[in-house]
């Protein structure tokens, strides 16, 4: 994890004795988070990657890992708005996962191995505990992915952020043989569509959570209406599921997997016809959505059509698989065995004109 550029380098004070601390920037503040996550960092260890820190770049050996005919993809991404809700509860580590979740379950879309992650925590006065919490969040993240956390950037940035506030960005690599790439080609009619349950609203949609819970007038102290045992902050910042190594397990058993959607901002409506061909539709049965009641209790205080929670929030679902007919009981039972809920949600069919590429029946209701 590196410090800023400007905390890296830069003259100590300038002519009038204006110190780089006067101006706000606590440069042994950033050596001692440097030090404290040292230990997160080497356990994410992995094949090709050491995860030592403190060098200007992070190193990955691609031929450590065995790919032949290897293809890169890479993603980036934030956390958005839930951090406010972070920020506002004092309880940092989820979106920690949240930064990883979001690059990784891209990254495996494409039928990609994640193989390394890199962080950037950029806030106004570095609180150390804070940063450490954050990016042991990270850590974990990347354990739960497989992938290797070698480096990133810590900038303290007086006077672009204020108080406590502080921003993250996350940047994964991955890998995939170019004859194993998502979607295949023969994404087609009769194809099923298998769902696999998120965790909550994983790290989407936040904005509209957070007016919504100012119109319930509820504190996120108080105790969660739709999680027993948890306040409410507690609840919206459970972190998003990952959902790379139960994949990786059924890419490394065949090749079933025609295509996956992660499912995140956009929702249903927006992200499945991502990895469709333009003339297939995809028939959804809303009845066998795992409708969470966080959802249920979001759209009973804002009265929101069913429609708009389908192309804002994931509902349930967090991570759509397209296989054959024949293949998706197996596929549905190494999954399950890895310990993910799964649904038959429907399957593909023709497009008609010019209809939308996501048809749906039934509704969506707490189960």
């Amino acid at each position: 994890m590196g410090q800023t550029s400007g905390m890296r380098g830069g003259k100590q004070a300038a002519r009038n004795g204006v110190t780089y601390a006067d101006a706000g920037v606590d440069i042994t503040a950033g050596n001692a988070l440097v030090d404290a996550i040292k230990p997160l960092a080497r356990s994410t260890r992995r094949k090709g990657a050491d995860s030592r820190l403190g060098g200007f770049g992070g190193l990955f050996d691609l031929k450590a890992c065995g790919y032949k005919d290897p293809v890169l993809v890479a993603a980036n991404d934030g956390v958005g708005t839930k951090l406010r809700v972070a920020i506002e509860t004092g309880l940092h580590h989820g979106v920690g996962v949240d930064l990883v979740a979001m690059s990784v379950n891209d990254l495996i879309v494409q039928g990609a191995e994640p193989l390394f992650f890199l962080d950037y925590f950029a806030t106004g006065k570095l609180d150390v505990a804070q940063a450490r919490d954050v990016i042991a969040g990270i850590a974990d993240g990347c354990r739960q992915a497989g992938c290797g956390l070698i480096g990133g950037e810590t900038a303290e940035m007086p006077g672009m952020y204020h108080g406590k506030d502080y921003d993250l960005a996350g940047f994964a690599v991955g890998a995939v043989e170019r004859k194993r790439i998502l979607p295949t080609a023969d994404v087609g009619a009769s194809d099923v569509i298998l769902g696999l349950a998120s965790s909550g609203p994983h790290s989407n949609g936040y904005s509209l959570i957070r007016k919504i819970v100012e119109m319930s007038g509820l504190g996120y102290d108080a105790p969660a209406p739709f999680a027993a045992g948890k306040s409410l902050g507690e609840a919206l910042l459970t972190p998003t599921r990952i959902y790379v190594k139960p994949l990786l397990k059924v890419f490394a058993k065949s090749k079933s997997i025609k295509a996956l959607a992660h499912i995140t901002g956009g929702g249903f409506l927006e992200n499945i016809p991502r990895v469709l061909p333009k003339g297939m539709v995809a028939d959804i049965n809303l009845d066998n959505v795992p409708y969470l009641p966080v959802f249920n209790w979001l759209q009973e205080i804002d009265g929101t059509s069913e429609r708009e929670m389908l192309r804002t929030f994931n509902c349930g679902i967090g991570m759509i698989v397209v296989v054959k007919a024949k293949d998706a009981k197996p596929v549905a039972a190494i999954l399950k065995k890895s310990g993910e809920k799964v649904v038959t949600l429907g399957s593909l069919r023709r497009r008609k004109g010019m209809e939308e590429q996501v048809a749906t029946t039934g509704s969506l209701r707490v189960q």
